[in-house]
């Protein structure tokens, strides 16, 4: 299969070989890029804000990812908005698109997949993949040691809690969590009123 099929395949949902040697030389090129950004120093805010730059197809202002950071094509399918940030080990694998909205909050420890395996064990021994977009909107919180799955649309200003695993779309405006992730309530008017429970908000 050539490269500009096999690619406008992984874009699409579709089967493909992602063993195929063309398609890893350049790959590694990519990996070559997330090494770089791990060696740099906390202090290199400038190198690294320019190398984020660099890698991801899309990225607005004020985005900022920790080191350890992972990702299986070093950001080229990945999308960031405006002030997002990353915890420790954040891990995307992005063979696929990762759309990540404005002021995306990530806990440490998070995997965003949108690479996925067929079933059958005779196309998996051949490396047979297939990918599927995840959406995260604006002004979610992604909690501590979380799994995205492939596929997963995350509304608007949600909550996803600690350790959950996200394998279905969750809707906007809601605390959700579990494992699989569910909506437990709604995002209400006095939660912008107290924190912590009970304690009153005092700061604007």
């Amino acid at each position: 299969m050539e490269i500009l099929e096999i690619k406008r395949r992984m874009q699409n949902g579709q089967l493909y070989y992602c063993n195929d040697k063309a398609l890893t030389n350049e790959q590694v090129r990519y990996l070559d890029l997330v090494h770089e950004y791990n060696q740099l120093r906390p202090s290199q805010s400038a190198e690294k804000s320019h190398l984020l730059k660099r890698m991801f197809s899309e990225i607005g202002e004020d985005c900022y990812i920790e080191t350890p950071f992972s990702a299986s094509w070093g950001g080229k399918h990945v999308s960031l908005g405006n002030h997002v940030y990353a915890n420790f080990n954040l891990v995307l694998l992005d063979d696929g698109p990762i759309q990540i909205g404005d002021y995306v909050m990530i806990g440490p420890n998070v995997v965003i997949c949108s690479a996925t395996h067929p079933i059958s064990p005779e196309l998996r021994k051949k490396q047979a993949q297939y990918n599927k977009a995840v959406h995260i909107r604006n002004n979610v919180w992604i909690g501590a040691g979380c799994v995205i799955m492939p596929g997963v649309t995350i509304g608007e200003n949600t909550v996803i809690g600690a350790g959950s695993i996200v394998t279905k779309d969750i809707p906007p405006d809601v605390v959700a969590f579990g494992t699989p992730c569910k909506p437990v309530r709604k995002i209400k008017d006095r939660d912008r009123q107290y924190y912590d429970c009970d304690k009153k908000i005092d700061i604007e």
